[in-house]
C-alpha cells in the first residue's frame, strides 16, 4: 500500500506510525478503478453496490488453541478469543477474527488505523508461545458488496453455495471469484465483505461490475 511518489486518493489520508514512512501516503489498490466506482449508475443502483473499505489493519495469526498462554494473550490484545469452529467469525469492539484453519486466523480492524498497530501490540504479547502474528495489510484490501441481488452477482463467479441458509452472518469462507482468491464474510442477508489480495483487487472490482452490469439500474 505504500506509494513512494506520494500520490493519494481522497481516501488516503491515513496517518503512518513512524519516521520511515513520514512522507509517504497510502494509496488504495482500487485507484485504477476509481472512475468505475464513482459512476452514477453504480452508486445509485438499488440491486448491487460496491465500495472499498481501505486501510484496515490486517494481521495473519498462527497459534495453538490448546495453549492457554497464547489464547489469553490474544484475547488481551484483540478483545476476544480466536474462533475454534471452522469458517466462523469472532468479534470484539475493535476487531473481527476470521477462522482460516485450525491454527490460523485473519484479524481485521473495524476501521482504518495506522499501519502496523495491531502487529506491534500482538506480536510481543504472544512472544514465548508457539505462535506468530504478521501484518498483511499492505497485501490485501476489503470490499463491501450490498444490494438485493448481491448473491446473484457473486454466484456468477464463485462456486460456493451462497444461499443464506448455508452462508450467513457470523460465518466466513475461503473461495475464489473467477480467478481471484477471496475470503467471503457475510454481514447480513444482502451484504458481504470480501477480503482480496491487492494484486487482484483491480481485476476483482472490474469483473464484479461486469457481472453486475445487467442489474445496475
Amino acid at each position: 500500500m505504500w506509494n513512494d511518489q506520494g500520490v493519494a486518493t481522497a481516501l488516503a489520508n491515513v496517518p503512518v506510525p513512524n519516521a520511515r514512512t513520514r512522507d509517504v501516503r497510502l494509496e488504495s489498490p482500487l485507484i485504477g478503478a476509481a472512475g468505475l466506482l464513482e459512476a452514477p449508475h453504480v452508486r445509485a443502483s438499488k440491486h448491487f453496490t460496491l465500495r472499498e473499505r481501505p486501510f484496515l489493519d490486517l494481521v495473519m495469526v498462527r497459534g495453538e488453541l490448546a495453549d492457554p498462554a497464547f489464547v489469553d494473550a490474544f484475547e488481551g490484545v484483540v478483545g476476544c478469543c480466536p474462533p475454534a469452529a471452522p469458517n466462523t467469525v469472532a468479534r470484539s469492539a475493535g476487531y473481527d477474527v476470521l477462522w482460516l484453519g485450525p491454527d490460523e486466523w485473519l484479524v481485521r480492524s473495524n476501521g482504518p488505523v495506522p499501519a502496523g498497530v495491531l502487529e506491534d501490540k500482538l506480536a510481543p504479547a504472544i512472544a514465548g508461545t508457539y505462535s506468530a502474528a504478521v501484518d498483511v495489510g499492505s497485501g490485501y484490501t476489503v470490499v463491501e458488496l450490498s444490494g438485493a441481488r448481491v448473491r446473484d452477482v457473486l454466484a456468477r463467479g464463485c462456486p460456493l453455495d451462497l444461499h443464506p441458509r448455508v452462508l450467513k452472518a457470523g460465518q466466513c469462507a475461503q473461495s475464489h471469484y473467477f480467478k481471484a482468491s477471496i475470503v467471503l464474510v457475510p454481514t447480513g442477508d444482502d451484504r458481504f465483505e470480501i477480503v482480496v489480495r491487492r494484486s487482484f483487487a483491480d481485476y476483482f472490482c472490474r469483473i464484479l461490475l461486469d457481472a453486475a452490469t445487467p442489474l445496475l439500474s
